[in-house]
């Protein structure tokens, strides 16, 4: 199939919320080298590794699936409900999945077998995608003011092995806590974390997420008298000796429909894919991104974030050579 940048032919296949642990989803076969065409000529099951139901990751990965469908083809999509970024993965690595959403911080930890990984992964991005914004928020009944204030407390760290549960870690010790003994770390997933801020079983929480997230919303819709947001950044300088990828920003006031902005600590979000997929797959994935994107913004405005002037933002994961073709004949600049 040629693909120039328009149309991409991928057929959908319906999203399912599918456990974390299920089986293979993925059939894309290994690059071959040589040039890279874009053409697929064989049927081809891409398997999406989101994250939480109610996060940004699913319903992008859902509306990527969707879009990647819209004309058919030979490449067919999959978005499933994941644990996210750490989780997203190591199930890439397994195979399970042939693209994952993936947290910058996690995807360089990846590619330099630190933090959460024992060893080098063989992944590389297809783009840099969306922001996300970490979200700390406390039940105002918990007089909890700064991150220290939350020893003793019942505290939700996101679920296991995602990228929240890194950066609600790596923050929790750059305020002088042990988030193994200073408190009672509950890891769960965005949407159990909500209800029990709601229900008064959990005194704060963290999310890292586009904006706006779902889930999110439903708690300030519904509990944004009792809940609010912290705000993180004074503990910025120590997280960048970690990483450098971490930034200031800002949640606008509007997103939530909060008494005013909220300072916070941003990392950027990368598509991921296996360094050994198909090349003309990985580059009629990357065309797709670019040319599906107004219909990915109508999913979730984060997919607003999405641009060519970005894409290639990856460092110190490496661009997989497909998309590097993508980009080369997008005009994204280098």
């Amino acid at each position: 199939m040629s693909v120039p940048l328009r149309p991409f032919s991928l057929l959908l296949i319906p999203a399912l919320a599918l456990t974390a642990c299920g089986g293979r989803q993925d059939t894309a076969s290994t690059d071959a080298g040589g040039e890279v065409t874009c053409d697929v000529a064989n049927d081809t099951r891409i398997g999406i590794a989101t994250g939480n139901a109610t996060g940004v990751y699913f319903a992008l990965g859902n509306a990527y699936a969707e879009q990647l469908g819209a004309t058919g083809g030979k490449v067919k999509a999959t978005a499933s409900e994941t644990g996210a970024s750490v989780q997203n993965i190591q199930q890439l690595v397994a195979g399970s999945f042939g693209l994952a959403f993936s947290l910058a911080d996690s995807a360089a930890d990846a590619v330099n077998g630190t933090g959460s990984f024992t060893g080098k992964q063989p992944v590389a991005a297809i783009s840099r995608i969306h922001t996300n914004y970490t979200h700390v928020v406390v039940r105002k009944s918990a007089g909890i003011t700064d991150v220290a204030g939350m020893k003793g407390k019942r505290v939700s760290t996101g679920s296991p092995k995602s990228g929240t549960e890194v950066i609600a870690n790596r923050i929790l010790k750059a305020g002088g806590l042990d988030p193994a003994k200073d408190i009672s770390a509950q890891k769960l997933d965005l949407t159990k974390t909500v209800d029990g801020m709601k229900d008064g079983s959990i005194d704060a929480m963290f999310w890292s997420g586009g904006l706006p997230t779902p889930g999110i919303t439903d708690l300030f819709t519904t509990s944004g008298e009792q809940v609010a947001f912290l705000d993180v950044t004074p503990l910025l300088s120590e997280m960048q000796k970690i990483n450098p990828v971490y930034e200031a920003s800002t949640i606008p006031a509007a997103t939530y429909k909060t008494p005013a902005d909220v300072k916070t600590i941003a990392v950027p979000n990368v598509l991921l894919v296996r360094t050994d997929l198909d090349a003309n797959v990985a580059c009629v994935l990357t065309k797709a991104l670019f040319d599906r994107k107004p219909q990915l913004e109508q999913a979730n405005a984060a997919a607003k974030e999405i641009k060519l002037e970005t894409a290639r933002k990856t460092d110190p994961v490496p661009l997989h050579r497909g998309a590097v073709k993508a980009l080369d004949d997008l005009g994204a600049p280098k």
